[in-house]
């Protein structure tokens, strides 16, 4: 009986070492992936970001006009399409109000990606595009293609939510360049 104990608890420890010695291997495995650099980009790939970003940048302009045209420069009633002018209720002008700002707040928030987008496309322009603003290092493969107007890597960009690093002066590549 005392043999099948001592037998139990050598196979439980080995499997417990086995196990750390796994997760050891996973750790070293995640640094050294985190650590890889990557290549520049290539032309083919440079310019399949600029053809994402200019088919984003026309879709977002369509939807800009049409956003603004629906919210500035309809009236109540032709948007509701009624033909009557009654006096309107003021829940109405309210509910109406509402959905105003709220378009225009959608407006807003296309706007700043366009200027994004734009700046990604003047970076292709200057040959810097793909590279991180606040470290200056290879952005991956995988968030440009998720993300191509970015200007960050996501480990930098993390660190720029939580705080942790102040946002990269605005003089950047691109505004550096110019004043040349």
């Amino acid at each position: 009986m005392a043999q099948k104990k001592k037998t139990k608890k050598t196979s439980t420890t080995k499997k417990k070492k086995t196990a750390v010695k796994a997760a050891k291997t996973r750790k070293k495995t995640t640094k050294v992936q985190s650590m890889v650099v990557e290549d520049p980009l290539t032309e083919e790939e440079i310019d399949q970001f600029r053809q994402l970003l200019l088919e984003k940048r026309m879709e977002l302009l369509g939807d800009v006009v049409h956003m603004r045209e629906g919210a500035l420069e309809s009236n109540r009633q032709e948007s509701a399409g009624e033909l009557s002018s009654m006096p309107i209720h003021m829940a109405d002008v309210g509910t109406d109000n509402y959905e105003q700002e709220f378009t225009l707040g959608l407006i807003e928030s296309d706007r700043q990606m366009l200027k994004d987008i734009d700046r990604a496309l003047a970076k292709i322009g200057k040959g810097a595009y793909g590279v991180c603003e606040g470290t200056s290092k290879q952005i991956p493969r995988a968030r440009l293609t998720a993300k191509p107007e970015a200007r960050y890597s996501i480990d930098f960009a993390r660190k720029l939510e939580q705080g942790l690093v102040d946002l990269p002066n605005e003089n950047n590549l691109i505004d550096s360049s110019d004043k040349e």
